[in-house]
């Protein structure tokens, strides 16, 4: 049974994982897509969506737990930002709260799973 649980978690772990790679890949063409130029804006949306994009794909070839920490900092940074660097208000806000509450999130059930079945190094009981 246990194997079947650590295989279940795995399997979300990967699904967050995917979750996080569009998330990021959205955030990063958000300027595009939702018509914000805003130098600072749209730049604070580039290196945040690449950074949540890449430490998705480091996630995806081997899991450690700092690409969770990361993922949960960027997120909460991502949500926070309208306010640090002033855009609230806009369309911008919005896309930057919703993807970065959605990244938090994503990494706080992450490590909430990895803290109730921590993955093992070998097979052996």
């Amino acid at each position: 049974m246990e194997n079947w649980t650590n295989w279940t978690n795995w399997t979300n772990a990967k699904l967050c994982d995917v979750a996080n790679l569009a998330l990021g890949a959205i955030l990063f063409l958000s300027p595009w897509l939702f018509k914000f130029d805003d130098g600072a804006v749209s730049t604070n949306a580039h290196i945040a969506g690449l950074v949540i994009a890449v430490l998705a794909i480091a996630a995806l070839a081997a899991f450690a737990v700092w690409e969770e920490w990361l993922n949960l900092v960027v997120g909460l940074w991502t949500l926070v930002s309208p306010w640090v660097l002033g855009f609230h208000g806009t369309s911008a806000m919005t896309v930057h709260v919703a993807i970065g509450a959605a990244v938090a999130i994503l990494a706080a059930i992450e490590l909430w799973m990895m803290s109730q079945h921590p993955p093992r190094l070998t097979t052996h009981s």
